[in-house]
């Protein structure tokens, strides 16, 4: 059994790590520790042909940008993002925030676009 420093990857690696099929071996999953510092703004996820995601704001609220309009994720919370969707993650505090995106595979037909 393997562990993986997700804050210290996402830190060396600019604010987000994939942990995904470079490190596990597979592509039926992935999972996407992100950081964002204290006033960053316009983050963008997007999950990709074939892929779906959950994005969870797991340490700070997070506004979320979409075509739809802003809304706030608090913290803990989380929303569905299907591969037609695109996001834009800001986080409007004073401290860091923490989002976790879990993902996989919505169809067969899944390329190298998505994330992982």
């Amino acid at each position: 059994m393997r562990t993986f420093d997700l804050d210290l990857y996402a830190r060396y690696f600019g604010g987000e790590y994939v942990l995904g099929r470079k490190d596990l071996h597979t592509d039926a999953c992935y999972l996407v520790y992100g950081l964002l510092k204290a006033g960053e703004t316009d983050r963008i996820v997007k999950p990709g042909f074939g892929y779906e995601e959950i994005l969870c704001a797991a340490e700070g609220a997070l506004v979320v940008h979409s075509e739809e309009g802003e809304i706030i994720l608090p913290e803990h919370h989380a929303l569905h993002l299907r591969e037609t969707d695109s996001v834009r993650l800001s986080n409007p505090s004073d401290k860091r925030a923490i989002y976790i995106i879990a993902g996989g595979r919505a169809t067969s037909g899944a390329d190298e676009t998505a994330r992982h």
